[in-house]
């Protein structure tokens, strides 16, 4: 499966073709985040990691940035099957 790069998965947030697992609600909600958070981490932020899974082959982006408040975020996204962009996680970072 290709590397998605920056520019896709910020044209797929823009035109709202991503879900948010239900881990990543849950996760936005326990440090204080909303979605506009995440946005923001997704289209202002860079790709710090790419991980490459061994069984699937399935690759997942870490994206860094600052919340809207400016505390350091990250936010765990792959590509699905359909094209959409999946949240699978995001965080507050050290």
């Amino acid at each position: 499966m290709p590397h998605p790069t920056l520019k896709q998965l910020r044209d797929l947030v823009r035109t709202l073709n991503y879900v948010v697992s239900v881990h990543a609600a849950d996760e936005l909600d326990d440090d204080n985040l909303t979605v506009f958070d995440l946005e923001s981490i997704l289209l202002t932020g860079r790709i710090i990691k790419r991980q490459t899974d061994r069984d699937t082959r399935e690759v997942k982006c870490v994206v860094s940035r600052r919340t809207l408040a400016g505390a350091p975020a990250e936010a765990v996204v792959k590509l699905g099957p359909t094209g959409k962009l999946v949240v699978i996680t995001v965080y507050l970072a050290d």
